[in-house]
């Protein structure tokens, strides 16, 4: 049985956990073995995202099951609102201790890097903070890549690369074809618009 926690606050990007999430739970659902994800927050009642979104968070940082995998979101929250948050960074620091597996979405890693575990470490984050969240020190900012991998750390890049990385933390986890399957489910095959240099 996995568990997947997925931290929420004031000010976090909604996609930087609705994705994650949404990978999560089909991935729970396919395997049928009790694996489950929940989302925690400092306190109960709602929790106004950056774009307005509400959420209720199913525990708190004193009530959460044990973590298998801690997935902090990005956001304003992340790089403003939250990041001297004593009470937050510090739940961060004890609890990626105990998880097999610590990941951030977007700048998710400035929380990490405030708490400690992206210390010294390799990590990815949204493009327009890559050179504000390395002038922090004490970290190796990887700007070329969807989502960086290094020991028990998995970081990613802005918004919609949170998915890809849950879908390699699945593989990772539950092996490949599992992830493949759960890719298919939630049919994320990007296709996206205007890419291409053609008239509209």
């Amino acid at each position: 049985m996995t568990t997947y926690g997925l931290l929420v606050f004031e000010d976090a990007e909604e996609l930087d956990f609705v994705g994650p999430w949404e990978v999560l739970t089909a991935s729970a659902a396919q395997r049928g073995e009790g694996d489950r994800a929940v989302l925690i927050a400092e306190r109960t009642g709602p929790v106004r995202c950056a774009k307005g979104m509400r959420v209720v968070p199913d525990c708190t940082f004193d009530d959460h099951p044990e973590l298998d995998v801690l997935l902090v979101p990005g956001g304003r929250g992340a790089r403003v609102t939250q990041i001297g948050n004593a009470a937050l960074t510090g739940w961060i620091a004890k609890t990626a201790e105990r998880a097999d597996w610590v990941s951030s979405v977007c700048t998710g890693s400035f929380l990490l890097h405030a708490a400690g575990p992206a210390r010294g470490r390799r990590v990815a984050t949204h493009w327009t903070h890559e050179d504000e969240l390395e002038a922090r020190g004490d970290v190796t900012v990887v700007r070329d890549a969807r989502y960086v991998v290094d020991g028990d750390l998995v970081t990613s890049q802005g918004v919609s690369a949170g998915i890809d990385m849950a879908l390699w933390l699945v593989g990772r986890i539950h092996g490949r074809d599992h992830a493949r399957t759960v890719r298919r489910h939630i049919q994320y095959e990007p296709a996206p618009p205007y890419m291409a240099d053609e008239p509209l």
